[in-house]
């Protein structure tokens, strides 16, 4: 029987009985497990009425909230859950992520150590603490977090890509590299272990390899941003400008217009000393300004001054 089916049977149950909870509590549950989650939720909001110290419930009323993205409903019903039994760590857990999407990352913190006194093996929890810290700019102690998640579980990608992306950072291209190879062994489409190896190949002078892992994340997602972007400042860098015009006109092809794609277009333009690319381009990163991470004024302020020089030439 499938999902739908049950659901349908379990309504027809309480049709012809309100009063069976046990239907009603199997009910919210596979509505949820399905995603259904506000029709999931009256249900469980009713069960809260008939058994008011039930942890299950509040639980899983914590799920629900989380899943609606209401996390201060989420945050209470956990905490509900945690106050009736103390001994349950999924509440926790569950309550760290919680408090982790709030921005309260000690808290958080907090949760996740909780979990991690009661079963010291539990590498996600390691792994949302090493998230925690990173958001809060420790890199050392989110480093530690991560790599105790993969001493646990050595299959974790993310924990592996988050530790290369430190390294990257620190300028140990080495031991980066070495585990967003990792990544690929263990995901082989992975796009953005490509794109960090690409990174790196860019830093240090690698242009060719980098090119090949660039066509290989923009193959697997193309829809990446950022590897438009560093793929035309290769070509520019490397003097091929035409080429360099046509990889944003890809990007803005898949992605969309967008301020900073058409500042980089004009500025590969005014390269190539193309000036009516150079022109229109402009005009359109303004057009878009709110995408454009460059300050506006300043993009503004050199669009004039080139239509000023402009103007001038002509007089």
């Amino acid at each position: 029987m499938s999902n739908l089916d049950k659901i349908e049977e379990l309504q027809n149950i309480l049709k012809e009985d309100q009063s069976n909870f046990q239907a009603r509590r199997q009910l919210a549950v596979l509505l949820l497990d399905s995603g259904f989650p506000e029709e999931a939720l009256q249900h469980f909001l009713y069960l809260t009425k008939i058994f008011p110290s039930d942890s299950g419930i509040f639980y899983n009323l914590g799920i629900v909230y989380e899943k609606l993205k209401n996390y201060d409903k989420a945050e209470y019903f956990y905490q509900k859950s945690i106050e009736v039994s103390p001994e349950e760590m999924d509440a926790y857990y569950n309550l760290g992520l919680v408090y982790t999407e709030k921005q309260e990352f000690d808290k958080a913190i907090d949760c996740f150590e909780k979990v991690l006194a009661a079963d010291s093996n539990d590498s996600n929890s390691y792994f949302n603490i090493g998230i925690c810290y990173l958001k809060k700019g420790d890199n050392a102690n989110a480093l530690l977090n991560f790599q105790r998640t993969i001493e646990l579980n050595d299959e974790d990608i993310y924990a592996h890509f988050y530790i290369g992306n430190i390294l990257k950072d620190e300028g140990d291209y080495s031991g980066a590299s070495e585990k967003f190879y990792k990544v690929l062994e263990l995901s082989p489409e992975y796009s953005w272990a490509y794109y960090n190896l690409a990174v790196i190949d860019y830093e240090t002078g690698d242009f060719q390899s980098a090119v090949e892992k660039l066509d290989k994340t923009l193959e697997l997602n193309p829809k990446d941003f950022d590897a438009y972007t560093v793929y035309s400042k290769l070509l520019a860098k490397s003097g091929e400008f035409q080429s360099a015009a046509q990889v944003i006109q890809t990007a803005l092809q898949n992605c969309g217009q967008n301020g900073d794609l058409y500042y980089i277009q004009a500025q590969i333009a005014k390269l190539a000393g193309n000036e009516e690319l150079y022109t229109l381009a402009m005009a359109k990163a303004l057009e878009n300004h709110e995408t454009l991470t460059v300050n506006p004024k300043l993009v503004k302020n050199e669009y004039d001054k080139f239509l000023s020089a402009q103007a001038a030439s002509k007089s």
